[in-house]
């Protein structure tokens, strides 16, 4: 049994749609199919969601939204008409966004994830009687009705544990089940979405929860490359690599699947495929919980941009009892999560999202660290990357810091900061992030370069 579920780029137009029909039906195994909202037709194009999310926007700030709802269902319709589908799959739909636009939920947030899971609920049912159409057993399932149970943290919602036992009985559903991604129900019965990219952990879920062979996820790249392909020409392709190295790449950059998403079937220990929606035969790239790998192996390097880090010096810090305690309670105190936190003797640095770090809570951090650590000195740095240098084969091997730092060196790189993982599958290190595509670049030569 496989779990499959398609990107916004595979189900953004009916061409797509078609070719998603034909995957499903290519395969009789493929009986669960999670889907997302369709997503962008061109290079200067909208998403579904984000036509969604400003609708939303209109409504709450008491603006006319008829031209934007509009814009929602003419999407919904252009598949629809080239499908040849029934005109009452798109009134459904636009019968469905108008309940929406007009229920009274209790806060802005609530509301916001009502709109934007109506992209993938309603991809479904179009997905659904396309298939359908070309003869397939094909069942829309709304998330509600099979005890899909989140937490109540809109936008950033997470499974609850029972929800498995419930999901298990996708197992046995006669036919294809067509399944929308991205959002599921609190225990009160209100809609909440995980964070954007959920449809991905939608699949993984299933997956999970019906014990699958193999979760297939859809995509419009053959494979997962070993950096950005925009980067590199003739970049290589991976083949295999395992669940950490995928998280890893993941959490640092690599789009092709959410970092949060391989969680469930980690658990499970069911295999992922990254496929081509648009090339269905190329054999993708396998996810896996082991796999061999040479000694000192880079399977990939990652990069993300957008990461600031406070510096704190304190003389005889290493003497202080409880000082990095203190300093990470002010950072959780202050509603922040943070990535790394490297430390030395007299010194420690705690790196931070900037988008999670505004002006105005950086000087209250900052004041609160001066005030209650009695500090030499605390700064924040701002614009820095992290690139991650990932692979199984590094652990117990000798030469791949002189590796990196000689590529970063040959290209005027100057290292911020650098980490071993205690795992020793990565390599993190801290550049200026106006440095960072030449560093990822000089990295890949170095490691996979002729």
């Amino acid at each position: 049994m496989k779990v499959v579920k398609f990107g916004g780029s595979s189900l953004a137009n009916a061409e797509q749609v078609k070719k998603v029909c034909e995957i499903v039906m290519a395969d009789v195994d493929r009986r669960v199919v999670v889907v997302s909202a369709p997503g962008k037709r061109h290079g200067g194009d909208t998403k579904v969601t984000d036509l969604l999310i400003a609708c939303a926007n209109c409504r709450q700030a008491g603006k006319p939204y008829e031209e934007a709802l509009a814009s929602v269902v003419a999407r919904y319709a252009e598949i629809q008409k080239d499908l040849d589908l029934p005109e009452y799959v798109v009134a459904e739909i636009e019968r469905d966004l108008r309940q929406r636009m007009a229920s009274e939920e209790p806060s802005k947030h609530v509301f916001m994830d009502l709109m934007k899971a109506s992209g993938e609920d309603n991809n479904a049912k179009l997905v659904a009687a396309a298939l359908r159409k070309r003869g397939v057993e094909a069942n829309y399932v709304n998330p509600k009705d099979v005890g899909l149970l989140l937490s109540d943290e809109y936008g950033n919602a997470q499974i609850l544990p029972e929800s498995y036992a419930s999901l298990r009985k996708l197992k046995d559903a006669a036919g294809v089940t067509v399944f929308p991604g991205f959002f599921g129900y609190t225990k009160a019965g209100q809609v909440v979405t995980f964070p954007r990219g959920g449809s991905d952990i939608t699949g993984s879920i299933l997956a999970a929860a019906v014990e699958a062979d193999v979760y297939e996820n859809f995509t419009d790249v053959d494979s997962v490359c070993a950096v950005n392909p925009s980067l590199v020409t003739n970049v290589k392709p991976i083949s295999k690599l395992t669940y950490r190295e995928m998280r890893e790449l993941s959490y640092a950059g690599f789009g092709v699947l959410h970092d949060e998403a391989i969680l469930p079937v980690i658990r499970a220990g069911i295999p992922i495929c990254i496929k081509n929606t648009n090339q269905p035969e190329a054999p993708g790239t396998m996810i896996v919980r082991e796999r061999e790998y040479g000694l000192g192996e880079v399977v990939g390097i990652a990069y993300d941009v957008g990461f600031c880090t406070i510096f704190v010096s304190k003389y005889l810090m290493n003497r202080e009892l409880g000082f990095g305690r203190k300093l990470l309670q002010i950072i959780e105190e202050e509603g922040l999560s943070y990535e790394h936190a490297p430390s030395g003797i007299d010194n420690m640095s705690v790196i931070l999202r900037e988008r999670d770090f505004p002006k105005s809570t950086e000087e209250q951090v900052l004041a609160r660290i001066n005030n209650e650590l009695n500090v030499d000195s605390v700064f924040v740095e701002h614009g820095m990357a992290m690139i991650m240098v990932v692979g199984e084969g590094m652990r117990y091997a000798v030469g791949n810091a002189a590796t990196v730092t000689k590529a970063l060196s040959d290209v005027g790189v100057n290292i911020d900061m650098i980490n071993l993982s205690s795992s020793e599958v990565n390599m993190m290190l801290g550049v200026k992030a106006e440095d960072s595509e030449k560093a990822v670049v000089s990295l890949y030569n170095a490691f996979f370069g002729e």
